[in-house]
């Protein structure tokens, strides 16, 4: 008996589409909920208005430089805050995801792994120029002032850091998945240290010398420092290039790291 297949039945197998539109579908989908609920970009400035509103003006009082030439110095330092804590704080949301099973279907969808974590990562860009211009905003009426050109380009750097502290948030709570108690412990040991070390509240340079070799070392210094020249317009400033280089860096790195844990996420 001779069995006979049809060579007009054609077996269908989804392919994954291309790396872009992966990339693209990844942070559409990730962006829903913040669209849908603006309210939350809002509530994530509390913290950074607060250093604004309460540390600002013990700042001035300490020093004998015009109000307006205190903000220059302090405001660029409070963005890359509402950076460091808001991109800081974005692995809670994928550990949120896992437990909840969210994660574990993109894993089986037809979408590059790296696809999710670049996503991810890029999603954190929209909500971080949304909070860097409402705080310029609100320190502009208190003697604040602004280059544009430097305002559009130190946001592009602040967008680049994002990228990479995102990436490197999303690495951790992939590493602690089970112990999410580990990710909050990791995050308030690691950031608050990094704060206080780039410079963003008090300059370093009448610290100890162990305390400036730290700060030598932390590259979230440089990118403070970067966006301090740029929104007061010196774009030439050798601070912008060492800002862009330590953000690339972290950018880098953070994709790296993240990539590589997505891919061995299960």
């Amino acid at each position: 008996m001779t069995t006979t297949i049809s060579t007009t039945d054609e077996i269908i197998v989804p392919r994954p589409t291309g790396f872009v539109r992966d990339v693209a579908s990844v942070v559409t989908r990730e962006l829903r909920p913040t669209l849908r609920d603006p309210f939350s970009l809002i509530f994530s400035l509390v913290q950074p208005l607060f250093f604004l509103g309460l540390f600002g003006p013990l700042l001035v009082a300490t020093t004998d430089a015009p109000v307006g030439a205190t903000l220059q110095w302090f405001v660029p330092g409070i963005l890359v805050m509402v950076a460091l804590f808001g991109t800081g704080s974005t692995g809670s949301n994928l550990l949120d995801d896992i437990m909840v099973g969210s994660h574990e279907r993109t894993l089986v969808a037809p979408l590059s792994r790296s696809a999710l974590l670049v996503g991810r990562a890029l999603k954190e860009v929209v909500p971080l120029m949304a909070q860097g211009l409402i705080v310029v905003l609100v320190a502009v009426p208190f003697g604040f002032s602004i280059s544009i050109p430097g305002l559009v380009v130190g946001l592009l750097v602040l967008a680049l850091f994002g990228i990479g502290f995102g990436a490197l948030s999303y690495s951790l709570a992939l590493a602690v998945v089970g112990r999410e108690w580990m990710f909050w412990l990791v995050h308030q040991t690691v950031l608050f240290p990094l704060l206080i070390l780039s410079g963003m509240l008090l300059p370093i340079d009448d610290g100890p010398g162990w305390m400036k070799v730290a700060a030598a070392i932390n590259p979230i210094g440089y990118v403070v420092e970067a966006e301090r020249a740029l929104f007061a317009g010196d774009l030439a400033s050798s601070a912008v290039l060492g800002g862009l280089i330590a953000a690339s860096a972290i950018t880098v790195v953070g994709l790296v790291i993240g990539t590589r844990g997505m891919r061995r996420a299960r």
